[in-house]
This record gives C-alpha cells, structure tokens and sequence, in this order.
C-alpha cells in the first residue's frame, strides 16, 4: 500500500513495506530545508499523541499516589495489583486494539468511511467479549498472587485493589476503540481535551473518595474505573454529535459480527496483542519478583514506583516512536528512500536529545520524587536512590523506542518481536534474578536486568538499521 492514508497511521503503511536487511547503500543527503520541515512534521504528529498517552496513562499513578498515602501496606497492595491488571487486563486489551491500526487506517486512506465505524464497531465486540475472562482473572488476583508465593498480607489488599478495577478493564477497552477510531483519522485534539479534562476530574475524585470514604485503598481503584467510563462518555458525545464521527460512524452495522470478518481481526490482533505484551510483561514481572525479596512491602511499593515513573516518562518516547512509524511507513509506501532515512536520523536526534533532558530531570528530583507516593522516610529515601538508575532507563528507553518505532515503519514486526523475546527472557530476567538474589543487590539489581536488556535490544536494532537498504525496502 502506498502513503495514503491517515497521519497518525502507521500501520497501513507498513504493510507495503518490505523486510529484507541488505547491506546499507549510499543514500544523497537532502537539502537543508527538508530537515527542517521533516522536524516539523515529526513534532506535529508527536506532540499531541505523547500528550494524550500521558494523560490517560496518569490515572492510575494518581490513584496509586493517592493510595501510597493511606501506608505502606496500602502503596504495596495498589502498586502489586496495578502490575497485575497491567499484565494480565490492560496490555491485553491495548494490543487487541492496536489491530484497529490497520483496519481503521487503511479505511480511511482508501476514503471508505462507513468501514471505520464498522471496524470500530467490531473491535467493541472483540474486546468487550475478551473482557470477560480477563475480569475473571482480576477477581481472583489475591488467590493467585498467593499461589504464586506473594507475601499473603500484600497479596489479600491487591485483591480488593483489583477487583475494584474490573468496572474500568470494560471501560479501557471501549476508549482504546474510541481513541483508535479517531486518531486514525487524524483527530487528535478532541483526545487531548478529553483526556485533560478526565484527569482533573480523577484528581478530585480521588481526593474525595480517599478522604471522605472509609473504603481504603480500593476508593483509588473505584476512581480509576470512574474515570475511565467518563472519558469514554466524553469521546462518545463527541463522536455523536461531531460531523466526522456522524460520516464515519452511520450506525450500527450487522457487519461488524459477521464471523468471517471477526475471525480477520483476530488475525491481526492477535499477533498485535503478542508484540504489545511481550515487553510489557518484563517489566511488570520485576515487580512480582520483588515479593520474594527479604522486605516485600518496601521492595515492592520501590519497583512499583520506579515502573510507574517509568510508564510516565515512557510517554513522550512512545509518542516519538508513533511518529517515526508513521514517517517511515508512509514515505517508503510512497516510494521515498531518501525521505525515510532523513525520518530515522532526524527522530535519532530528537531521541537523543529527549533522553538526555529526562535523564538529568530524572536525577534533579531523586530527592523529592518520593513524596509523590509516601510520607514515610525509608520509602522516600529508597527512591531517591533508584532515581539514577531509572534516569539510565529512561535514556535508553527513548533510543529503543525510537528505533522500535522505524522497525514498525519498515514492517519488522515479527523480527523485533523475537529480539524482545531473547533480550527480556533470556537476558534480562535472568540477569535481574542474579542481581537481585545471588549478588544481594535487591530491588536495584531487578532493574539493573532491565537495563542489560534494553542493552541487547537497542544492539539488535542498530544492527538491523544498519544494515538496512532503503532502496530496497520500497523495491523488494
């Protein structure tokens, strides 16, 4: 497929593009003023999608700060049970959406309008059905994590966390639908309002549910769902009464049931799901692995922070990733070697350059970041000594984000795929579990096997771009 299509779809675009790594071949630089309108380009994309994942991301760390301050006990318990519905709810539902990509994007470049309601619809159906076992699993997250060999005392408070964020699994799936349906067709705005205006509104929520409610920590998990379903009503009024949403989105369609084009979108989203949670879980599992440690409340309630933390900085990478994707992808579509190899060096630049910025923020703040989550000192201070080691994540973060984001571009999915399976499973975790338990190294050590990881997949990747001859790529 060529570069048609919307500008924050990378998918369909990827589709075209080939993923054969030859030997690199001399590409002319271009002119001057191509760097500075492809820089233009890449901030106008990533702007707005960086700000709308962070702010939708900010709901749950409020409602973990939120709970931090009700004890320790309570931090441990929010924190371990936000891990668990991340990996085992939330990544799930986000990458069967991401299959929307695709559908939605490829719709829209092809000026078929009435399908991205049909596919939007679809995906409803997809998710809201996938939900249901995933809900059963979040029920039961005090017996399993207890099964697992949890401390029982932190495992029984994130059961109760939990179960308290099933309303908001249904309402996650149904705004990564909505968020789906609009950003492919380049509406953008409308989620950044949206998803501001949620967060102030769980802000208060929270404040008043945590302080005027005897209900401990599950009065966090109560203002997650909340807010949730009000972010979805918001996009939907939006979608009703907005002309795009009314030419895209006609009615409902018995199409969208159709079991031949279910079974289609499971193909995609399936793989879709497999990427997205691939790399997820690593990060999630040091937090479960830090239950085994000597001091599980506070191992635990440290890692759970630093990788909310992480989550949050993720954000602006993960935005400059989604844009290099989508340079990539649409120039080499549109038969421009040249164009998408500027797109990789210039995203580089801005990678590197965001890396550093956060790196420095990251270390200035070591010594008050903690407070966010709790007041007591020995929580605080043990953050403060993790913040150096996460300001080297975040670095690093930014660099394989965006390297991921060119890989997506030129379609090498399943290849980065496997790299993520060999750097996180056979290198990173078991270098996290020889920190941590041979070496005596604690907590620290469990993110220090993130960081090994990260090591071997930023290699791969240069490797692989490198190598790569964009002429190639858009004349396999």
């Amino acid at each position: 497929m060529g570069g048609g299509g919307s500008e924050v779809e990378a998918a369909a675009g990827e589709a075209s593009a080939s993923s054969s790594p030859l030997l690199h071949p001399h590409v002319l630089p271009p002119p001057p003023p191509a760097v500075g309108a492809e820089v233009r380009r890449q901030v106008a994309l990533a702007a707005p999608l960086v700000a709308c994942s962070l702010l939708q991301y900010s709901l749950q760390v409020v409602s973990v700060m939120f709970a931090g301050h009700l004890g320790e006990l309570s931090l441990s318990g929010a924190s371990v049970a936000s891990s668990f519905a991340n990996v085992t709810g939330f990544s799930v539902l986000l990458g069967m959406g991401s299959a929307l990509d695709t559908f939605c994007g490829q719709s829209y470049g092809a000026k078929q309008f009435d399908m991205l309601g049909t596919h939007a619809q679809r995906a409803v159906f997809v998710l809201m059905l996938m939900g249901v076992p995933l809900a059963v699993v979040l029920a039961f997250t005090g017996q399993i994590l207890i099964a697992l060999g949890q401390n029982p005392e932190i495992s029984s408070e994130a059961g109760l966390y939990a179960l308290w964020l099933i309303p908001g699994l249904f309402a996650y799936g149904l705004l990564q639908c909505l968020t789906k349906f609009l950003q492919t067709q380049n509406i953008v705005q409308p989620l950044v309002v949206c998803s501001g205006v949620t967060l102030v509104l769980h802000i208060l929520l929270c404040w008043v549910m945590v302080h005027c409610f005897d209900l401990g920590n599950r009065s966090a998990a109560l203002s997650t769902s909340l807010s949730y379903w009000f972010n979805v009503i918001l996009l939907a009024i939006y979608v009703k009464v907005s002309e795009v949403g009314r030419r895209s989105w006609p009615g409902w369609s018995r199409d969208a049931l159709k079991l031949k084009y279910v079974n289609m979108y499971l193909r995609l989203a399936i793989p879709s799901t497999f990427m997205t949670c691939l790399e997820y879980w690593a990060f999630e599992m040091v937090v479960l692995l830090a239950g085994f440690l000597p001091n599980p409340k506070l191992e635990t309630s440290i890692l759970s922070i630093s990788l909310n933390t992480m989550w949050m900085v993720y954000t602006i990478p993960s935005g400059l990733s989604s844009a290099i994707s989508i340079r990539v992808s649409n120039e080499l579509g549109a038969g421009n070697p040249q164009a998408a190899c500027l797109s990789v060096f210039i995203s580089g630049i801005m990678c590197l350059t965001e890396g550093m910025l956060v790196a420095i923020i990251t270390v200035l703040v070591q010594g008050t970041w903690g407070y966010l989550y709790s007041n007591e000192e020995e929580v605080v201070k043990y953050v403060a000594t993790m913040m150096p080691i996460l300001a080297i994540s975040d670095f690093m973060d930014g660099i394989q984000c965006t390297l991921s984001g060119a890989a997506r571009g030129c379609g090498w999915q399943k290849v980065c795929s496997i790299i993520n399976l060999c750097a996180y499973y056979t290198i990173g975790i078991p270098s996290a579990v020889i920190f941590a338990f041979v070496l005596k190294i604690g907590g620290k050590g469990l993110w220090l096997g993130i960081i090994c990881a990260m090591t071997v997949q930023i290699l791969a990747l240069v490797v692989m771009l490198l190598r790569t001859s964009w002429n190639e790529e858009v004349h396999p």
